[in-house]
C-alpha cells in the first residue's frame, strides 16, 4: 500500500511537469520573436519632403514681407493724408466770386457751374496757383504740361474746345471735370498735391 501511494504522488508530479501552462514560471517566459524588419529610406520621398518644407518657409517669408510693405504704405498714406488735411482745414471761404478778378473770377464761376460749393474755391485757387499762377499759356518745357491746370499733354484739353491753348474757360472746364472724376473735389485734389506734389 505504501508503494501505491508513492506511485500516485509521483504520477501527479509528472502530470504537472507535462503542463507548462499551469506552471507559473513557464507562463512568464517570453514568446518567440520573429526576425527584425529593417526599413530602407526612400531618397525621392525625403527630397520631396525637404522641397515642400523649403517652399513653405519661402512662402511664409514672402507673405511676411508683403504684409510689412502693405503696413508701411498704409502708415505713409495716413501720415500724408493727415498733413494734407491740416493744410486744407483752415482755408477761407469767399462770400462770392465777385471777390476775385481775371482768371480767378472765371474759375470761381465755373466751379459753381460744375456743382461745387464756394468752400472748394480756396483749394482750387491754391492748386492752380501752385501749378501755373493761373497763367493760360504756362508751359513746362521739360514735361510738356500746359495751361492753368498744367494738363499733360496739353492737347487733351482739346476735348473741351479747339482754343485750349489760349482760352481759360476751356482749360478750367477740362480741369474741373478731371478733378471731379479722379479726386471728387478740388480740396481732395489739393490734398493729394500737398502730399505727393502732383494731382
Amino acid at each position: 500500500m505504501f508503494v501505491l501511494v508513492v506511485g500516485a504522488i509521483a504520477g501527479g508530479y509528472v502530470g504537472l511537469a507535462h503542463h507548462p501552462g499551469d506552471n507559473p514560471v513557464a507562463a512568464k517566459l517570453p514568446a518567440a520573436v520573429g526576425p527584425t524588419t529593417t526599413l530602407t529610406p526612400d531618397p525621392a520621398r525625403a527630397k520631396a519632403l525637404a522641397d515642400a518644407q523649403a517652399h513653405a518657409a519661402a512662402a511664409a517669408m514672402s507673405a511676411a514681407a508683403s504684409a510689412k510693405r502693405a503696413n508701411d504704405l498704409a502708415i505713409r498714406t495716413s501720415q500724408a493724408a493727415s498733413r494734407a488735411q491740416t493744410r486744407t482745414d483752415n482755408l477761407p471761404v469767399p462770400a462770392s466770386c465777385n471777390e476775385f478778378t481775371g482768371n480767378r473770377q472765371i474759375g470761381c464761376a465755373l466751379l459753381l457751374e460744375a456743382g461745387f460749393g464756394l468752400d472748394q474755391f480756396s483749394c482750387l485757387d491754391k492748386l492752380f496757383t501752385k501749378e501755373s499762377h493761373w497763367t493760360v499759356t504756362a508751359e513746362n518745357k521739360s514735361s510738356g504740361a500746359y495751361g492753368i491746370p498744367q494738363a499733360l499733354p496739353g492737347s487733351k484739353m482739346g476735348a473741351y474746345g479747339a482754343d485750349w491753348q489760349t482760352n481759360p474757360v476751356t482749360q478750367i472746364k477740362w480741369a474741373l471735370n478731371y478733378i471731379k472724376k479722379k479726386y471728387g473735389t478740388p480740396c481732395d485734389a489739393w490734398a493729394h498735391s500737398v502730399a505727393y506734389n502732383n494731382y
